[in-house]
C-alpha cells in the first residue's frame, strides 16, 4: 500500500503477495512495521473484527477518488470506492456488518454486502466518532469542524438518525463532542473539547466533570474502567474505575488523539509519532524502531493482539501524507492508494 511518485500505485504478484501472506501466518516473532508512509490522505480512523478484516478511512485528497476508504483481508489491501467527497473521521460496525463511517457534512456512510449507503441525517456538522453495542443501538457524536460549538449526539432510528433526547444544550452552543465509546447499552461515554465528558447510563445523558480543561479526543474502555486521552501540547490521559476520572498522564508526553483497551496491552497513540503502552508502572512510552514524526489519529487492536495505528498530517488542513504502523506478524506492504 506505498504511495509512489506521480500517485501511481503498485501491484504485487499473487506470489509475492502469498508469500507475504505465509510469512504473516507463520512468524512467532511480532515486530513493528510501518506498512505504508507518504500516502495523499491521511488516515484517521481504523476498525476491524480480525485481523483477517480491518478498515482504515481517511481524507479525501481531492483527486477525484472520494475520501480513502481501505479494507485488508488479510492478504490484500484494498480501497473502496464510496461514491461521495469530504473526508471521513470514524469507523465502526460489527461483525458480518453492517460497517458504519462518519465525517464531513454530516454524512455518515453504511457499508453492508458490498454497497455504500449515504444515510439521512439531521444535521451537517462533522460526525467524528461512532459506537453501538449492537447494529439496533447506534451512536454518532461529533460537532463543528473547528471544534468551537455544534456538539450533537444522534442514535440510529430504523434507516435514519434522529437527534438524541436530553443532548445538554450547552454542549451544543459551545463545545464540540469528538468521540463515544461504551461496555453496554446502558453505559457508555461521550467525550469533547474543554474536557466535557457526557454518561449515558441506559436512561439519560448526564454532563459530568472530568477536572480536564483541554480536549479528550478519544475514549475506550475494558471490564475495569474507561479511559480518555486528549491534550495539545501537553498528553493528558483520564482513567475512570467508577469512582470518577483521575488524571493518570505520563510526564513529559505529546497530546494523545487515540487509544484503545484489550486483553492484549492497552495502547494510546499521539503527535510525534509518540505510542505509550500501559503497564504495572502506569503509561510508558513504546520503542518502536521506526523513525516516526507523523500524527497517530487512531489505534485499534485485533483479536490476536496485533496493534495498528494510523495518521498522518492530521493536525491542519489539508490532512495528508497518511500512514500505517503495525505491531504483529509482517503484513504486505504495497496494493492500492
Amino acid at each position: 500500500m506505498k504511495y509512489l511518485p506521480g500517485g501511481s500505485s503498485r501491484l504485487l504478484s499473487f506470489a509475492t503477495l502469498a508469500l507475504l501472506f505465509w510469512v504473516a501466518c507463520d512468524s512467532s516473532d511480532p515486530k513493528w512495521q510501518i506498512v505504508t508512509r507518504g500516502l495523499p490522505s491521511g488516515l484517521l480512523s481504523v476498525w476491524g473484527t480480525s485481523e483477517r478484516d480491518v478498515y482504515v478511512v481517511g481524507s479525501d485528497a481531492n483527486d477525484g477518488r472520494g475520501p480513502a476508504v481501505l479494507h485488508f483481508d488479510g492478504a490484500a489491501w484494498t480501497r473502496l470506492a464510496t461514491g461521495q467527497t469530504g473526508n471521513l473521521w470514524w469507523v465502526f460496525g460489527f461483525a458480518g456488518g453492517p460497517v458504519y463511517m462518519g465525517g464531513e457534512g454530516g454524512v455518515i456512510l453504511r457499508y453492508q454486502n458490498g454497497s455504500f449507503t449515504r444515510m439521512s441525517t439531521p444535521g451537517v456538522n462533522t460526525v467524528f466518532g461512532i459506537w453501538g453495542a449492537t447494529p439496533d443501538d447506534v451512536w454518532a457524536v461529533g460537532g463543528a469542524s473547528g471544534g468551537s460549538n455544534g456538539a450533537f449526539a444522534w442514535r440510529l432510528q430504523g434507516d435514519a438518525w434522529v437527534d438524541a433526547p436530553g443532548f445538554p444544550a450547552d454542549l451544543t452552543a459551545n463545545e464540540t463532542m469528538w468521540k463515544m465509546y461504551g461496555r453496554a447499552a446502558d453505559d457508555a461515554w461521550m467525550i469533547g473539547t474543554s474536557g466535557k465528558a457526557v454518561r449515558w447510563d441506559g436512561t439519560k445523558l448526564t454532563e459530568m466533570n472530568t477536572g480536564l480543561g483541554e480536549s479528550l479526543f478519544t475514549v475506550h474502555a475494558d471490564a475495569d474502567r474507561f479511559v480518555a486521552v486528549g491534550g495539545f501540547g501537553t498528553g493528558a490521559i483520564l482513567e475512570n474505575d467508577g469512582s470518577g476520572w483521575r488524571n493518570a498522564s505520563p510526564s513529559g508526553a505529546p497530546g494523545f488523539n487515540g487509544v484503545f483497551l484489550s486483553p492484549d496491552g492497552d495502547y494510546a497513540v499521539g503527535q510525534e509519532g509518540a505510542v505509550y503502552v500501559r503497564s504495572g508502572n502506569g503509561w510508558t512510552e513504546v520503542e518502536t524502531g521506526e523513525n516516526l514524526d507523523e500524527t497517530f489519529h487512531s489505534v485499534w487492536i485485533d483479536p490476536k493482539g496485533g496493534v495498528w495505528a494510523v495518521g498522518g498530517q492530521v493536525l491542519t488542513r489539508p490532512i495528508f501524507d497518511g500512514i500505517v504502523l503495525h505491531l504483529g506478524s509482517a503484513i504486505p506492504e504495497e496494493g492500492v492508494m
